[in-house]
């Protein structure tokens, strides 16, 4: 899956689904997807990263109380 990384605006490939579907975590292991050679792999703060469209992550995807009511 191809996530796009919003400082750079490059595609991010990540590495580590089952670190994006955890609100727990707010890292996930990625490599940015440019150039012929292959990237040496990072870790990505989700915060910093939107689905190519440019729509946001979901809020369950990143915080570990998205069941509470504000």
């Amino acid at each position: 899956m191809y996530l796009k990384h919003k400082v750079s605006g490059s595609l991010v490939e990540v590495l580590d689904m089952a670190a994006l579907s955890d609100p727990c975590r707010g890292y996930l292991a990625g490599r940015f997807h440019a150039g012929e050679e292959m990237q040496d792999p990072s870790d990505f703060a989700k915060g910093e990263l939107s689905f190519p469209s440019g729509e946001d992550l979901p809020r369950c995807w990143k915080d570990p109380r998205y069941k509470n009511v504000m």
